[in-house]
């Protein structure tokens, strides 16, 4: 059976922006608009299997209606840079799904799918509606269903005839009726002052339409009659307004919209692009878009290549061979390197691959290779150095020399890319094709070790490309001017990190379990304050026993509906405090059951038996900022707002008796980095003199004495400062301090107003990354920006921002990574036996003995605070304790 599905674009968009929290990908781009939309299309193709499919979007701000009424959807606020910037997303996803999409100058989505709807009945078809706007209610028919969002987008109610008759008692047709007669405040709509649904309803019940009424305006009485009489060419021009237009000018042809199901490819590089991995494992098509053509290419000749699979017998072919060797490749299983099973290493030289597996290569026989490995003076190119040197010695291997890493290489000539494997990056550069690993081993519970024979095939061909790859890559730093941030602080990082990760941090786990002890004891408190709140006991965790409690037994006013009953997210709670001392109580229990859950059960579970350790993995090559990524477990997010998730750092402790953990934390690194870019007299004379940069502000913005910035002031000015850096938006401003757009577009243009430096830097940034299409960090970092050209207002604006903030947060990664690599190399030449542990943000971690406590307390802040010389002081602020929570 033929079935069209439509979609109103701009109003779905809308309502996943709003209902979703910002999400962003490494690149920067916002996506959870795209997310959103995305969930609920691949749950309306799951649950309808459409054979026919259209998203309509608005072309534009003005339509045919503005021509009748200028001020119609003259009261909408300007729509958010964050979401605006989705759009072109949003429609480049359409093309991936193989969605038909539609938009027409000086016409509404409305009208479009109005038009389309009307084709569809006469032609007899089934038409499924899908919007946020009950405008569309008046399109119900026989033939077409609407179906209208709630609150969120993951829930709908659809409205058939007989719906709308149990709903409000009218036909469809009449909609336009009851828009007429109580307008519509989201579109500007006037209608009739004073009337509202109900009485809108009563007076179409009792007379049918906006026409009707009007006409017996004479019958009524007292100021019903005269809201009537007086506004009645009012309600006319808003019934006129309300109605959707099915005469658009627009080929209906039903061929035009076939959907016969999304192309994998396509789709699964989008989402590649938008990092939806969780899309990608759910559609099991994280190989897609590869794994086809790759195998072809793997199992054809494409190229020479001899294989030989090492053994015991003759290992010793491999181990005279060492001094040709150009490349070599570490294979493992497993996300977490620390855990990763190893399958084997490949080794490239001119002559032949070779494949050595795990159980050769740690076997006894294998100490020349072994030996060959952890030497410093054999120079040796792989692919991500880091996570090989991890994975050989946990194996008990340890790998030296290395003078060339791929993936870090790919990673700093272009940051933002999305396909950030060997198998991707060999494609990108032409060093001759890979498959992808999913094609040979398969992926998730599909995952199977092939024969032998057939790992070594794809394990050498990967050390060839690594090989290949090695030559146009160094080139490809040299002409980007980065040879000196790869070779003097990324690749020497990689070890460093390899270093501090397998040394680990201690965790007393003792302590650890005394604080969830004490969270239970909390948890057990906060339950049985609830209960009493509640006079009854009752599940917390049961999103429908609370509910109940809140709405039905507590009577708090229902704020959204699922399609199970009430909603009781942390939005509807924190919007309920005010009504009733139970939502605290319920809101503080949830914070308590998630420290307890994921940071003190979480954390157990990832301390290391033969060490008492936990071994962060950090991820060097994830963000488009330079940023360090910490992962199992990651340590730059346990909850320090919260006592009780400040308390979690106690159990972070020095492995050696008597010994001290020193923290120090770099100052307002943004800040005085952007004070040094920009070259801001205001900003450089705060951070010279050291001053409070969030009272300046204050102080310079609001034209006060310092003596007369309160607590509102400094904390609306640190919000304007941070956000700044990030590229803030008078949207993204508002929310962060609960004011009006209109407050925040003032408070920015105060802001630059007095930065005027800042202001002309932002003007500069973009101008040069316009002309060059990227912008660099101090260390010569890049990030490209391919849509700074683009015609599209809305990717424009998006990469403009990005050039702006790029130089400041890159050259702040920079700048901590150079004090990790100036500081690994200050303990080992002054022979000290103090260890460096963590990154944490802007924040680093050792563990340090008593003897040499003043020592460290002198050189970690001057390491620090000389990593760059800026025109403004770095300041790193240095404290210590018996464990984490202590030095802070």
């Amino acid at each position: 059976m033929e079935k069209l599905i439509v979609i109103d674009g701009n109003s779905i968009a809308s309502r996943a922006f709003y209902a979703l929290p910002l999400l962003s990908n490494s690149a920067g781009l916002h996506t959870n608009a795209v997310y959103g939309f995305t969930t609920m299309l691949l749950k309306l193709i799951e649950e309808e299997k459409p054979t026919h499919f259209l998203v309509a979007f608005d072309a534009g701000k003005v339509t045919f209606r503005h021509k009748d009424y200028t001020e119609y959807k003259g009261g909408r606020a300007k729509t958010p840079p964050e979401l605006s910037e989705q759009f072109p997303l949003i429609k480049e996803l359409m093309s991936a799904f193989g969605i038909r999409q539609f938009e027409l100058e000086g016409y509404e989505a409305d009208d479009i799918i109005g038009t389309l709807t009307k084709s569809a009945e006469q032609e007899g078809k089934d038409v499924l509606v899908v919007t946020g706007d009950k405008d569309m209610l008046q399109l119900v028919s026989d033939r077409v269903t609407v179906a209208v969002t709630r609150k969120g987008i993951s829930e709908v109610d659809r409205y058939d005839p007989a719906e709308i008759q149990a709903k409000y008692g009218l036909v469809p047709a009449q909609i336009i009726d009851l828009k007429g007669l109580m307008g519509d405040s989201s579109d500007n709509i006037p209608g009739i002052p004073g009337v509202g649904e109900k009485t809108a309803l009563k007076l179409l019940h009792e007379y049918g339409s906006v026409e009707s009424v009007l006409e017996h305006a004479d019958e009524m009485k007292g100021k019903m009659k005269e809201k009537v009489r007086d506004h009645a060419d009012s309600a006319r021009m808003s019934k006129e307004i309300a109605t959707i237009y099915r005469e658009v000018p627009m080929d209906t042809d039903w061929s035009g919209l076939a959907f016969s199901g999304f192309e994998t490819p396509e789709l699964a590089a989008m989402f590649r692009k938008l990092e939806f991995k969780s899309l990608l494992e759910r559609l099991d098509f994280s190989g897609a878009g590869g794994a086809a053509s790759s195998e072809g290419a793997e199992s054809g000749p494409a190229e020479e290549l001899v294989v030989r699979l090492v053994d015991a017998d003759n290992i010793t072919d491999l181990i005279g061979a060492l001094q040709d060797v150009s490349a070599l490749h570490v294979e493992a299983v497993g996300d977490n390197a620390h855990t990763a099973e190893l399958v084997g290493a490949a080794f490239h030289t001119l002559e032949a691959g070779y494949y050595v597996p795990a159980a050769v290569l740690t076997a006894p026989g294998a100490e020349a290779l072994r030996a060959w490995l952890a030497d410093k003076g054999a120079p040796k190119s792989t692919w991500d150095r880091h996570r090989a040197e991890l994975v050989l010695a946990w194996n008990g291997i340890t790998l030296a020399g290395v003078t060339f890493d791929v993936m870090l290489a790919a990673y700093l000539l272009d940051p933002t890319e999305s396909s950030l494997t060997l198998s991707g990056i060999a494609d990108k550069y032409g060093a001759l094709h890979v498959a992808p690993d999913e094609a040979v081993f398969g992926k998730g519970a599909k995952f199977r070790l092939p024969e032998p024979e057939a790992v070594a095939e794809h394990l050498a061909r990967k050390a060839d490309r690594i090989s290949r790859l090695d030559v146009s890559l160094r080139e490809k730093l040299e002409q980007a001017d980065m040879k000196q941030l790869y070779y003097e602080l990324e690749l020497p990082l990689s070890g460093v990190l390899a270093d501090m990760e397998l040394r680990g941090i201690k965790v007393d786990t003792a302590g650890l379990k005394q604080l969830g002890d004490e969270l239970a004891v909390q948890i057990e408190r906060t339950m049985t304050e609830i209960y009493r709140h509640a006079g009854m006991e009752f599940n917390i965790n049961s999103p429908k026993q609370l509910g109940e409690v809140l709405f039905e037994k507590l009577q708090l006013p229902v704020q959204k509906k699922t399609k199970t009953g009430y909603s009781t997210d942390a939005e509807v709670l924190e919007k309920l405090a005010p009504y009733h001392e139970i939502v605290q109580g319920i809101l503080h229990y949830r914070q308590l059951a998630k420290l307890q859950s994921t940071y003190v059960e979480g954390l157990l579970k990832e301390v290391r038996k033969e060490t008492g350790k936990v071994h962060t993995y950090y991820r060097q090559t994830i963000a488009a900022t330079g940023r360090l990524s910490s992962q199992y477990p990651n340590l730059q997010n346990i909850p320090i707002r919260l006592e009780e998730g400040r308390k979690i750092r106690k159990v972070f402790v020095p492995s050696e008796p008597g010994w001290s953990i020193l923290a120090a934390d770099y100052s307002q690194i943004e800040l005085r980095v952007l004070a040094h870019i920009s070259g801001d007299e205001n900003l450089k004379e705060a951070f010279t003199n050291n001053m409070d940069i969030h009272t300046k502000t204050a102080m310079d913005v609001f034209g006060v004495a310092e003596s007369e910035v309160d607590a509102n002031m400094r904390r609306s000015a640190k919000a304007v400062n941070f956000g700044i850096v990030y590229g803030i938006s008078d949207y993204g401003l508002s929310q962060n301090l609960a004011i009006s757009r209109k407050e925040a577009s003032q408070f920015i243009e105060q802001y630059f107003a007095v930065f005027q430096g800042v202001r002309q830097y932002m003007d500069d940034i973009v101008k040069l990354a316009r002309e060059q299409g990227y912008v660099t960090t101090l260390l010569h970092r890049r990030r490209y920006l391919p849509e700074i050209t683009a015609s599209n207002f809305n990717l424009r604006s998006f990469a403009e921002r990005t050039a702006m903030n790029t130089p400041i947060q890159g050259t702040a990664a920079d700048i901590i990574k150079l004090a990790m690599v100036q500081m690994d190399e200050r303990l080992k030449a002054e022979g000290l036996k103090s260890r460096m542990l963590l990154q944490v943000h802007d924040e680093l971690i050792f563990e340090v003995p008593p003897d040499e406590l003043e020592t460290m307390r002198r050189i970690v802040p001057e390491v620090m605070e000389g990593a760059l010389a800026l025109d403004v002081p770095l300041l790193a602020e240095v404290d210590y304790g018996s464990n984490w929570y202590e030095a802070k």
